[in-house]
């Protein structure tokens, strides 16, 4: 006798209880701090050099909460002060934020289930949050954490700024040095994610992509970098799933 059997589709994960809750969003504050150490420094860096510049207060909270990116938005500064044509300013933010693009690709954006809360996410997939969240473990990534630590970063960021334009205004004089934040807050990032992982191909092969790119392409290095790394990676990753397959054959 034949019996008819509807295919079951996957059901949708329960929404966690208030206390799982709590602790995801209290793991996510907590995976920030790491990054906040740079973040609000580089913030305060951001609010000095808009006095500095003479622009007006308000452009560091505007570009922190419109742009959110902290590279972009210390060049922006730069860029406003000297009134940059808008052609060189679209052309500027397009290679500084290209890197962006290539995030999306293993960002746990797929935790986010809400709309508002993955277009939110989206806006705020800064390196300092892919860094953090690249070093996390897979079965600890939810969705309340991602977003947690993501509106802590920001919370840093703007409240960095605030604190600078503060600072700047009672200070008698300008200082200098304090852009190097940015290079300093990638380094720790970078050596975070590599202690966790220990993926030491990865780091030559980005090494090898800035020396190809700083060589041959020094007026565009970051952009040639980033294409050159993600070429490499991808070749590796054809490279890593083909050889179980070849094994398997062979056995």
């Amino acid at each position: 006798m034949r019996h008819d059997v509807l295919p079951q589709t996957a059901a949708p994960d329960p929404a966690p209880a208030p206390d799982v809750r709590r602790q995801r969003i209290t793991a996510g504050v907590r995976d920030s701090f790491s990054a906040g150490l740079g973040i609000f420094p580089l913030g305060i860096a951001l609010g000095l050099l808009v006095i500095q510049a003479g622009l007006p207060w308000w452009l560091a909270p505007a570009l922190s909460l419109s742009a959110f990116a902290g590279s972009l938005e210390l060049l922006l500064v730069g860029m406003v002060a000297t009134v940059t044509p808008l052609a060189s300013v679209a052309l500027t933010v397009l290679v500084v934020n290209f890197r962006h693009v290539f995030y999306a690709f293993s960002f746990p954006l797929h935790l986010v289930r809400n709309p508002f809360a993955k277009a939110y996410a989206v806006y705020a997939m800064i390196d300092e949050a892919y860094a953090v969240s690249a070093s996390l473990p897979e079965a600890e990534r939810s969705a309340h954490r991602l977003l947690a630590m993501q509106i802590a970063c920001e919370i840093y960021w703007v409240g960095g700024g605030l604190a600078g334009v503060a600072l700047g205004a009672a200070l008698p004089g300008p200082i200098k040095g304090l852009e190097f934040a940015l290079c300093a807050l990638f380094t720790v990032l970078t050596l975070d994610a590599f202690r966790s992982r220990h993926e030491i191909p990865s780091v030559a092969l980005a090494g090898a992509s800035v020396t190809v790119a700083l060589v041959f392409t020094p007026g565009a290095a970051l952009f040639t970098a980033l294409l050159l790394f993600v070429a490499l990676l991808l070749a590796r990753h054809a490279r890593t799933t083909r050889r179980p397959a070849e094994e398997a054959t062979d056995a």
